[in-house]
This record gives C-alpha cells, structure tokens and sequence, in this order.
C-alpha cells in the first residue's frame, strides 16, 4: 500500500506519532512531508500553500490512502492539487483548535473553521482521546450556531459519524526493565513532567508542595520538562523556598536517564488545565509511577477513580489543597511500606494498538 502521510506541524508529540506509525508497517510504501512547528498562525493556514506549489510533483505521485495530521490544511490542499481529492484520506486529531486556553483566543476564528474544513473534507477521522473528540464536536456546534445565516444542517453530525477513538501509542521501551520496588528512591519521590507553559498550572503544584513542607512531610520532587524562553514566574520564584526538596530541575536531556528517573519515582502529578491525551502522565505510569491526575480532561479515560483528585479549575488555592491531601495520603502509605501499584497501561502500547491502527487505514481502500 502507498501512504502519503502529512503532518503540517510536526511538534513533539506529532513527530513521535508518525514515527511510531511508519515503523509499526514496514511493508507499506510511506511518503513523508513534515513543516516544523513554528510560526503557529501562519503555519496553520499556509501548509496547504507551502506545499501545493514546492511539493507538487510528489503531491502528485499515485497514492491508496492519504493521512494527514489536523494541523494540515487538507480542504485547501485538495482544490490547490486535485489529485489528492481521488484519494482517500484519514486525519488524525492530536488536539482540536476549539479546546485550547483563553491565551489563544486573539487568533480568533480562523484557526477554528481551517480545523473544521479540513476534518470534513476527511473520510476517516481518529482522535487521540474521547475528551478530544467531544471537545471538537461541542466546540464545532458552538462556533456554526455564531454563524448569522446559512448554516448547514448536519454538519457536526457528519464528522461524529465517520470518527472513532485512538490513542497516540506508547513504544514498547517505555514497559521494558521496571525496577523492583527495592530499586526505588528510599525517600518518597513526586514527578511533575511537563512543559513549563502556564495551561499546566505550576502555580498548582507549587502550592501543594508548600502545604507539604508546611505539615513537615518528608519528600522530593523532580520538577522536569521542556522549558522556554518566556516560561512563567512561579517556577524562579518558587525554586529557592523548595530546593531542600527538590531533586531534578529542568529539561531531561536523554531520554534513557529520564525513564531511569521515572522508574525510581513513586508518583507522577499532574496539574494540568489543557491537556488531549496526557503522554507524559502514561510514560511514568508504564515506568511504574503511581498517577495523580485530576478528575478533568481525557484523565478519567485511563486514570483510575482511586488516583485522581476533584477538579478546581477556577480556584488553584482549593486544587492545591486537595493534591496535597492526596500527597500526603500517599506519603504515608509509601512509609508503611503499603504503596499502590500503578495501573496497568499496556493497552496504550504499539503492540496493543497496532491492529486497530491497521484496521482504520486498511478500510479506507
């Protein structure tokens, strides 16, 4: 089979996707076409430029199934080569436009009705989470109701009857060696392992991790992720009040020393406000790390009831007050030697999903 895969931001977690999705099916003959995730607003709406004109002689080419990533303009690309309409296309939703944090409402609509366009003109549609598909879905029902007049009957109803549910897969290394109990920190060890951007709440964790130190507790916390050059203040301000408990502080740089430290830690935490499937949380949690996550987002999808906290996403003070309790909780069992494994994830793993990977591109043709 002849894949065109495209991924027109190919951020992080995208990359990883169609990496993991090449070499799941090495017997398929795969084009790749990427743009670097830069320039949001612009990249959002000019990949179909980009690409109808410099890439046309391989836009071209004859294909059996056509992927493309949401972040690619496919409604645009289709009229500008019209090859590609013929072919049958499949997008895959790592995020949708109409979920993200107020910080983003100054790009307005257009973001929005290029997401819209580009999943109708799809004949398959995968999202990585059910969160994000019901996010879409409610989010593309309110945008068409701001319309003055015209408005299509059925439309959002269209793309829910041609979606399904698939998770962005773990790969198998991510399973592989966990350490015995014995192996682990003998002092109780907290993970929080996200990018240091504000719809991941720090201030959260920072106040939780105050109460702990407040009440005495015994603990270290390694507070790691992709940093920027504009990151917000908490993370300066907090770090000289903590660093008697605080272990690794940054970016991780190799990937094997971040799974040793996943592996050695007890709980990974997260606080996030926006978030469409939670990577980083099921990396830890196949390293063996207990989750708390809160009871918002696609969490409830995987995390257990017993492991997430109640959501307070307009009030970080109660949030805070809430995970420390948790922490606290957890302290203690760790101390009585009666700690709780973590859940089992091996249905996010390329081993476990690959056949219905396979099942969704394969129908296609």
């Amino acid at each position: 089979m002849r894949v065109l895969l495209l991924s027109a931001y190919d951020a992080h977690s995208h990359r990883r996707w169609r990496q993991g999705l090449v070499a799941a099916f090495p017997e398929w003959q795969w084009t790749v076409l990427t743009l670097p995730p830069r320039y949001f607003s612009w990249r959002v709406r000019g990949n179909s430029l980009s690409w109808a004109f410099a890439e046309r002689n391989t836009l071209q080419q004859p294909y059996d199934v056509v992927i493309a990533t949401s972040m690619t303009d496919l409604s645009a690309l289709k009229g500008m080569v019209p090859a590609l309409a013929a072919i049958p296309s499949l997008v895959y939703c790592h995020e949708n436009q109409f979920a993200f944090p107020d910080r983003r409402s100054a790009l307005q609509n257009d973001p929005k009705i290029t997401n819209l366009y580009t999943l109708l003109s799809a004949d398959r549609v995968v999202f990585n989470s059910a969160y994000n598909r019901e996010s879409f879905l409610s989010g593309a029902q309110a945008l068409l109701r701001q319309m003055p007049d015209a408005v299509p009957a059925g439309v959002v109803d269209s793309i829910a009857g041609k979606s399904s549910v698939l998770p962005v897969p773990l790969e198998q290394r991510w399973f592989d060696n966990r350490v015995d109990p014995e192996g682990r920190e003998p002092q109780f060890t907290i993970v929080w392992n996200h990018r240091w951007e504000y719809d991941k709440a720090p201030e959260r964790l920072f106040g939780a991790l105050l109460k702990l130190q407040a009440a005495g507790e015994d603990f270290r916390v390694h507070v790691i992720g992709q940093q920027f050059r504009e990151q917000p203040p908490v993370f300066a301000e907090m770090y000289p009040r903590l660093q008697g408990h605080i272990g690794e502080w940054g970016m991780v740089e190799s990937e094997h020393d971040y799974r040793l430290l996943l592996q050695r830690a007890h709980v990974v935490l997260t606080t996030a406000l926006h978030e469409f499937q939670g990577l980083a949380v099921l990396e830890a949690v196949a390293c063996g790390c207990a989750p708390l996550a809160p009871d918002r987002l696609a969490y409830p999808e995987y995390i257990p009831d017993e492991c997430r906290y109640t959501s307070f996403p307009d009030d970080p003070d109660a949030e805070s007050s809430v995970i420390a309790f948790h922490l606290q909780s957890l302290g203690s069992r760790f101390r009585q030697g009666v700690f709780p494994a973590a859940p089992n994830v091996e249905n996010f793993s390329w081993r476990q999903l690959v056949s219905a990977y396979r099942t969704e591109i394969s129908g296609l043709v």
